[in-house]
């Protein structure tokens, strides 16, 4: 019998070697019910979990839709990692961010026999379909960060709480945002890249950006949201569209941190890249914790952003999946929550090693 020990300084060395890999594009997730308490800002570093299951020579199939930020990357990392550990042979199958292709991958997979499935969704119904796919096998199935629209089938889902998170991230930049009307008595104008709506944490985002801006309606001009669909090349063109006729803008906050570098593209040429505390800067925001984003806080860029933690997502899925794999229940199904929390310019001493693009740099 071979447990599975998850070793998260493990993990840590192989995502110090893949991470410079990802590339900036698009970023994703979650279900019926949100847990709305506000963000547990004091969520300890993630301690290496153990896991004992009897695991040793089952086959997982591990079916993502890419790879293509930071945050996918280091989810890979450390579950394959993890599941090589425990004696696990993992199949991998990459959709190439096509639903219906991921769908016949973990067609695919069930035909070959495996013993259980984690996937990566393109979005939350087809999180649903797969699922539905998996129950009428009995394989059971894990679903990682982007949750399915509904729970109408059976599956192990861990989602970050993404309203929670940025309506705490957002809480920070608005009582940046009060300081400076306060000062100057000149409402500001907001700005949210939005994420692609088909994907539950794009919603999700945006409910927490808009719930922590209604905490003071009377600061701020109407919202300008600009659409990204997740994709760099839509968030750019609709970014310098709305900046162009919007150049007042001067407070911004991004669905996901992959978009900085189109954001600073964007923002660079019209003098508004800008540091905290000098003259013309945009007080702005994200969500995720790349190291990107942590290298912005770190240079005064940026002035917080909501983290998900990545290595808690991806342990606390293989917790639960690997259990009941070895317990043979074929259609577990439990939602597990990441609180999170947000890193600020004001939190930054204490809480700057806790986000997990840190850990990366």
């Amino acid at each position: 019998m071979k447990k599975l020990i998850v070793s998260l300084l493990a993990a840590l060395m192989v995502l110090s070697v893949v991470a410079g890999c990802s590339a900036p594009a698009s970023e994703e997730p979650a279900p019926a019910a949100t847990q709305s308490t506000a963000v547990a800002a004091q969520t300890p570093a993630v301690e290496a979990p153990q896991v004992e299951a009897d695991v040793e020579g089952k086959t997982i199939a591990f079916c993502y839709q890419d790879l293509e930020t930071e945050f996918w990357v280091a989810g890979h990392a450390a579950i394959t990692q993890a599941l090589k550990d425990a004696g696990c042979e993992v199949l991998e199958y990459n959709a190439n961010e096509d639903a219906n292709k991921q769908l016949e991958q973990v067609r695919d997979a069930i035909a070959a026999g495996v013993d259980g499935i984690i996937i990566i969704p393109q979005d939350g119904e087809s999180a649903v379909t797969i699922a539905k796919e998996c129950n009428r096998s009995n394989v059971p199935i894990g679903v990682f960060n982007r949750p399915p629209s509904d729970d109408s089938a059976n599956n192990i889902v861990i989602v970050a709480d993404n309203k929670a998170i940025a309506e705490a991230c957002v809480d920070y930049m608005v009582s940046e945002a009060k300081k400076k009307f306060d000062a100057t008595g000149k409402k500001l104008t907001p700005l949210i890249m939005v994420g692609d709506l088909g994907d539950p944490n794009a919603v999700y985002r945006k409910e927490g950006f808009y719930a922590a801006i209604a905490k003071e309606p009377d600061i701020f001009n109407d919202v300008i949201e600009v659409d990204t669909k997740w994709d760099a090349d839509t968030a750019l063109t609709n970014l310098t569209a709305a900046m162009q006729a919007n150049p007042d803008v001067d407070f911004l906050f991004t669905s996901s941190d992959f978009l900085f570098p189109v954001i600073k593209s964007v923002l660079e040429p019209m003098g508004k890249w800008k540091k905290v505390g000098e003259e013309g800067h945009v007080i702005m925001g994200g969500l995720d914790g790349d190291s990107g984003a942590g290298a912005l806080i770190d240079e005064g860029y940026v002035d917080g952003t909501g983290v998900q933690d990545v290595y808690y997502e991806a342990y606390t899925l293989l917790d639960a999946l690997l259990k009941a794999i070895a317990n043979g229940e074929t259609q577990p199904d439990e939602w597990l929550y990441d609180p999170g929390f947000a890193l600020t310019q004001a939190n930054l001493a204490e809480r700057h090693d806790y986000m997990w693009g840190n850990k990366l740099r």
